[in-house]
């Protein structure tokens, strides 16, 4: 279940595309950045498994806050820091942004304990290749699924609109 986004509801005009498990995909994550362009996208929230360094200039576009945690297949930590200007944390990663709560992690096994602590907007996961997008409570958990497709053959992603929580999820 997608929803489509009402650009105009939303008073900071923010959009925000989270993805995940890109796997050096080069020419998927061109596609999903071309997307966050035409989309207008303000921020990208990635939740793991970049895997290599040589991709940070394909994330990294001006004008848009990139946020990432790495996943259990980023072994290059110090050269992808240094790619990804130090935009990349160790997980799970909670952070305050534009007012809202948000808890990052690529491997759930925190995910329960911050859905039940209720104390986050949004709790965005990766590692399952799967998408999981479900409101408990306050917070609505966001797990992209995989932007390489290469397990699931579908190449996926979420954009968010964080006011009023309407979500798409997008396929490349």
């Amino acid at each position: 279940m997608s929803m489509k986004l009402n650009k105009e509801m939303n008073k900071h005009n923010q959009l925000w595309m989270i993805i995940s498990d890109s796997h050096d995909n080069i020419p998927k994550i061109r596609e999903f950045m071309e997307v966050a362009k035409q989309r207008e996208i303000t921020h990208v929230f990635h939740l793991g498994d970049i895997v290599s360094p040589f991709v940070a200039p394909y994330f990294l576009l001006n004008g848009v806050k990139f946020i990432g945690v790495f996943g259990n297949n980023d072994g290059e930590k110090l050269f992808l820091m240094q790619k990804f200007q130090n935009k990349l944390h160790n997980q799970p990663y909670e952070i305050e942004e534009s007012g809202f709560k948000i808890f990052l992690m690529h491997e759930p096994y925190a995910l329960v304990p911050a859905i039940k602590s209720q104390l986050y907007d949004f709790v965005f996961y990766g590692h399952t290749h799967q998408i999981d997008i479900r409101k408990e409570g306050r917070t609505l958990v966001i797990n992209p699924g995989e932007s390489c497709g290469y397990l699931t053959g579908k190449a996926t992603a979420v954009i968010l609109n964080p006011e009023t929580c309407d979500y798409e999820i997008i396929e490349v």
